[in-house]
């Protein structure tokens, strides 16, 4: 019965549940109807456990730690680098403790843009969907770009477009496959990167005590050449370049930090949400240590900030995955064999990363469908539970990757992934705004938060925090564009804010919609509370295997 599934139907609260065995259909969850041809939009439970436990470490850990940190270190010094990864993984919590909240009592598909719908705007859940769609969309088409950049770290003669196809048909066929599958397959990606960042460390440690080429390190390059970058391009007071090299590094923090909202994505097809997902919300604390703020402070007593190959040159395609600060560690060490170990572990990493694109962004276009701000065309599924229509409009994006082949092109790929660019900021805003409509919905409701299936912590002032701080920098990221300023480099860098706003505003005056009021927020549909539990059935490990799973 572990694996039995269940449905939730949109007058759920209406209709008797059946307390005996499910049927095929009923093995299913948001039974939205097809206005197309009256079929059933079922996305169906087949998440384990350790499937989303390791989602949520994958959705942690991507190219952002293993490549961007290096750019981080080398703009910001390694002090710098590691208050601004931490303070940003303070935020990041802030997010994961609200979505797991509102994730936990109602687990649908599409997750927090319904939630904005629901509880704040239906033109907000319509901005957020479509622009957090787009960035996982465009995104694709970077990943796959990526994958041919590192194979070349081999050979500089292979043609990135050969790679580009490769991949493109592999990850949207493995989309294409039932979700336990995709489980499966992030479940041994995010594997291979625990194992990969847990080795570092321990290297690190081994590394820094004196077993490397240069010998006992310390802190030795926390004072030459020292903890803060104090030059930032052409800002002449130190003190002020040091304040604007730690913020443009929050930024980048920041979007090493995408991806973490995986889990609330992933809430509608796992089994047993009620138990899984607060599991995986509150391990989300130690994750950002463990894995981000100690492999940032590793990274900055290892190499010094100044070393020149943290900066990639843009003309040197090869030199994208040199720049990765794993591989400068074990060269500085004098290790010659492990960079190209490095290299493929990285590969497996960004292959991962195009992996949850096409997830993510399918189920977000599920969502959208079954809200109506999208064709319902696209929250059609196969008997199978794939929303096949969902991944082959998020697929075909990633052939913009060929874009990338010619250098003319390219130009407009780059406009079209700095859209991308910030948006991750503005799905934040966005939960922490859902979560706080979603407290005065059950205050309204005379609700208590103590009977909630996960309770987060510090509220409702934690969301107002990350509220604040995704907002700030969300209008401040593209300050560069002001020193001086500099009229096309203002619209890069705010172009997916921009664009945020003309959904809005146009879903707003097409449709004439406003706020919801607390009373009126639809907190029924999809709950688990119109749900027999009973369709699950703990297991509680009894090996040791089994009991390191549950743990980690």
């Amino acid at each position: 019965m572990a694996d039995t599934l269940f449905i939730m139907s949109p007058k759920a609260s209406e209709q008797p549940q059946d307390k005996g065995a499910f049927s095929d259909q009923e093995k299913s969850l948001n039974g939205h109807v097809d206005s197309v041809d009256g079929s059933v939009s079922k996305l169906q439970r087949r998440l384990q456990s350790r499937h989303l436990q390791m989602i949520a470490i994958g959705g942690t850990i991507g190219t952002g730690l293993f490549i961007g940190s290096g750019s981080a270190l080398a703009t910001s010094g390694p002090a710098g680098a590691l208050i601004a990864y931490a303070f940003i993984g303070s935020v990041v919590l802030s997010v994961m403790v609200a979505l797991g909240e509102m994730a936990t009592y109602i687990p649908i598909s599409g997750a927090f843009t319904s939630y904005a719908t629901r509880f704040v705007d239906p033109s907000i859940g319509f901005a957020m969907g479509w622009i957090y769609w787009f960035s996982w969309a465009i995104t694709f088409a970077l990943e796959l770009t990526i994958t041919g950049l590192l194979i070349q770290y081999w050979d500089r003669d292979l043609h990135i477009a050969i790679f580009i196809a490769v991949f493109w048909v592999f990850i949207t066929g493995c989309n294409l496959l039932p979700v336990s599958f995709y489980g499966e397959l992030e479940f041994w990606f995010s594997m291979i990167k625990v194992v990969t960042v847990c080795g570092f460390l321990i290297f690190g440690i081994c590394m820094n005590a004196g077993v490397g080429d240069e010998g006992y390190l310390g802190f030795k390059y926390w004072n030459d050449p020292g903890a803060f970058n104090r030059s930032f391009g052409e800002v002449e007071n130190e003190s002020l370049a040091t304040f604007v090299a730690f913020w443009s590094v929050m930024i980048q923090a920041g979007f090493s930090y995408q991806g973490t909202e995986l889990v609330g994505i992933a809430a509608g097809e796992t089994e047993n949400p009620r138990k899984n997902v607060p599991s995986a919300i509150r391990k989300t604390f130690w994750r950002i240590l463990f894995f981000f703020v100690f492999t940032v402070f590793f990274i900055g007593i290892l190499i010094p900030y100044d070393d020149p190959r943290l900066i990639s040159d843009d003309n040197e395609d090869s030199d994208y995955a040199a720049s990765s600060p794993f591989v400068i560690a074990v060269q500085r060490a004098g290790v010659r064999h492990l960079p190209g170990i490095i290299n493929a572990i990285l590969l497996t990493v960004v292959l991962s990363a195009a992996n949850s694109n096409v997830y993510s962004g399918s189920r977000i276009l599920v969502g959208l469908a079954n809200d109506g701000s999208a064709p319902k065309i696209l929250a059609k599924t196969t008997a199978q539970g794939v929303p096949v229509y969902a991944v082959a409009v998020t697929a075909a994006f990633g052939l913009l990757a060929f874009l990338n082949v010619k250098s003319n092109a390219a130009v407009v790929f780059d406009w079209l992934l700095n859209i991308t660019a910030v948006a991750g900021f503005i799905t934040w805003a966005n939960i922490n705004v859902a979560h706080i409509g979603f407290q005065r919905a059950l205050k309204a409701r005379g609700i208590s938060r103590d009977l909630l299936p996960y309770k987060a912590f510090w509220q409702p002032y934690y969301s107002y925090y990350g509220l604040f701080w995704s907002v700030l920098i969300t209008l401040t990221q593209g300050f560069s564009a002001f020193m001086p300023w500099n009229t096309e480099s203002f619209f890069v860098s705010y172009i997916s804010l921009i664009l945020w706003a003309v959904l809005f505003v146009g879903h707003k005056l097409v449709y004439r919609t406003s706020f919801v009021k607390p009373n009126e927020a639809d907190i029924t549909t999809g709950s688990l509370e119109t749900v027999d539990e009973s369709a699950w059935v703990e297991k509680i490990p009894t090996t040791l295997w089994g009991k390191f799973w549950a743990w980690l």
